[in-house]
């Protein structure tokens, strides 16, 4: 079904999305297709819908870094210190999570990325929701959905709903890890990453 992007709909969107379900909904970024990163089997779905390498692992994205503590995350040192430069907004980073618990999440990594969105409502929607692996809404190696209309054009009616936020900018977050007391550009985004932040 396809929703139109009120507050009514964004709160039945995250109530499917934490009992299990798909769907496909703005974020402050792109369309991601969404599930709960707390659900393995929400996620091996998201793997299957996006023809996604299973040794890629996705973004996940949390209402703040109090959510880290869910996935036994410490938020401390040089990581607090970029998260807290740059949470909210347009940048991913990536953490240490050896845990095998989320093994579905890391896949074999050993570590996870996650974002604090900028957009105050999808914040709330996290809230209720929590914490949503959310790839962009495309298969790999496709242009991403920057509409609901492209969105169907991959996943069809494969998926419990499309929350519709008109047309997104085509920029992605810019995704850093942290090496020796250094910040690693893993991916640029929309966010340039200064030279100066530790």
């Amino acid at each position: 079904m396809i929703l139109k992007n009120t507050k009514q709909n964004r709160q039945l969107a995250a109530v499917i999305l934490k009992r299990g379900g798909v769907g496909v909904m703005p974020s402050d970024t792109l369309y991601g297709i969404m599930g709960s990163a707390l659900n393995p089997v929400a996620v091996k779905r998201i793997y299957k819908l996006r023809k996604r390498n299973i040794r890629k692992p996705f973004l996940v994205l949390i209402k703040s870094p109090s959510d880290l503590k869910k996935f036994g995350i410490a938020y401390r040192g040089d990581s607090k210190i970029v998260g807290n430069r740059f949470w909210p907004g347009g940048v991913t980073i990536i953490f240490p999570c050896p845990n095998k618990k989320f093994s579905y999440l890391h896949r074999g990594t050993n570590t996870v990325a996650f974002r604090v969105p900028k957009s105050k409502w999808l914040r709330e929607f996290l809230r209720i929701s929590g914490p949503l692996v959310a790839p962009s809404a495309n298969w790999e190696g496709s242009e991403p959905a920057l509409t609901v209309t492209q969105a169907r054009r991959y996943f069809g009616n494969n998926i419990e709903f499309y929350l519709d936020g008109n047309k997104r900018q085509g920029l992605p977050s810019t995704v850093i890890g942290l090496k020796k007391g250094k910040i690693v550009v893993v991916r640029q985004g929309r966010v340039r990453i200064p030279s100066n932040v530790l």
